[in-house]
């Protein structure tokens, strides 16, 4: 995760277009003004008002907050977990120091929340975490993710481009296997998804318009140009100037929702910024990873929660790495079902990188964007807004 700038100005005021009394403005501004404290607008005595906003805490010191928690709890627990076994250093992507891996920032994640969520006056699932049929939308989100994977793997291997060997695995092992990568990767899909889709994706909506989304993603830029360090940054950029103009626009024609997409800008661009530290990853692997981010953002926007995303992001990872064999965003895990190979050209085999490095994986991203808005796209989002409101009274 990006540090955050050392300065946080106030937070963007809500126009009245993205007030809560217009339930046609949808579900993005429900959560951004619904589910947050209601204040009157008024003059704060003394310095009161550069912390405080018509929500409540800013956005910004918000965030911060978050991060430095987040920062310390990570690297306490990382400190205790390395003390007590120093083989966790070694970095082996295997099912139990998966495990152990992902489950560190889990707890972190989760303490660093429960800490911001009262001072905000929120509960942690009023992050993207409150929205209609939870449970169907994490099952139905584990169904696309496993059945879009197979595509791409399907169209790896119709074009010669992924090779299956033996099966690895049979009888007990393949059981024992399948269920701890399973659980490692539903804490993946808690992290990765609870920090940009949840957390910040909410957060950052309440909190940015396009300026303040431009000057964030410029020096994200800016980081990964004076470093040049990292593999394949160029996705990074990309994604970051696919995102200009539309943003601008919504910007200047002060487009309903536009603080959301203001927002699913930065958090797509910091989810493919996070990847160029993996090893194998290059510049195709990282644009999807952002890419893939942003259909997440949507499904949120439609669905009402991350839920979906959750389940669909474990059950890609899981397809992806345990059920294929093959590689996951650079990395080769031990103890997985089937044996594949990649062959030919990497434009299109994806190399060391995996699918995800592939150039199939660009329609492969708009078969799953189109599948999300197919399953949920048609409901009005003022049908969303009437579901959170009888919630909130019952």
């Amino acid at each position: 995760m990006h540090s955050p700038e050392n300065h946080v100005v106030p937070e963007i005021q809500a126009s009245p277009e993205e007030s809560p009394s217009a339930e046609a403005e949808g579900r993005a501004e429900v959560q951004s003004e619904f589910l947050v404290p209601s204040a009157e607008a008024h003059a704060f005595p003394g310095l009161e008002w550069f912390f405080v906003g018509s929500q409540g805490l800013r956005a910004g010191w918000s965030f911060l907050i978050f991060y430095c928690l987040y920062f310390c709890f990570s690297r306490l627990m990382g400190t205790v977990a390395l003390a007590i076994d120093p083989a966790l250093a070694n970095l082996v992507f295997s099912p139990t120091m998966a495990l152990i891996g992902e489950l560190i920032p889990f707890l972190a994640i989760l303490g660093a929340v429960a800490i911001v969520a009262p001072i905000e006056k929120r509960s942690i699932l009023d992050y993207n975490l409150t929205g209609p049929r939870p449970a169907f939308h994490f099952v139905s989100g584990l169904a696309v993710g496993f059945a879009v994977l197979s595509a791409l793997v399907g169209g790896l291997f119709w074009g010669g481009w992924l090779h299956f060997g033996a099966i690895a695995l049979s009888g007990k092992g393949m059981v024992e296997f399948g269920a701890l990568w399973a659980l490692a990767f539903l804490l993946v899909a808690l992290v990765e998804e609870g920090s940009f889709r949840c957390y910040m994706q909410f957060t950052f909506t309440r909190g940015l318009n396009f300026w303040w989304a431009l000057a964030a993603i410029g020096a994200v830029c800016l980081d990964l140009a004076l470093r040049t360090k990292g593999n394949g940054v160029w996705g990074v950029y990309v994604i970051a100037l696919l995102g200009l103009i539309p943003c601008l626009l919504l910007q200047l024609k002060n487009g309903k929702g536009s603080s959301f997409w203001q927002a699913a800008w930065v958090t797509s661009t910091l989810f493919g910024f996070i990847h160029t530290s993996n090893n194998g990853e290059n510049w195709i692997g990282i644009f999807a990873a952002a890419a893939i981010g942003f259909v997440f953002c949507v499904s949120v926007r439609v669905t009402g929660s991350a839920w979906w995303a959750i389940g669909c992001h474990a059950a890609w990872d899981w397809a992806e790495t345990y059920f294929y064999g093959t590689a996951d965003s650079g990395l080769q895990a031990q103890g997985h079902y089937l044996t594949t190979k990649p062959s030919g050209a990497i434009l299109w085999s994806g190399g060391t990188d995996g699918p995800e490095g592939s150039l199939l994986i660009i329609p492969v991203v708009l078969l799953l964007l189109a599948a999300i808005l197919v399953l949920y796209g048609r409901r009005k989002p003022s049908a969303l807004v009437a579901t959170r409101l009888e919630q909130a009274a019952g």
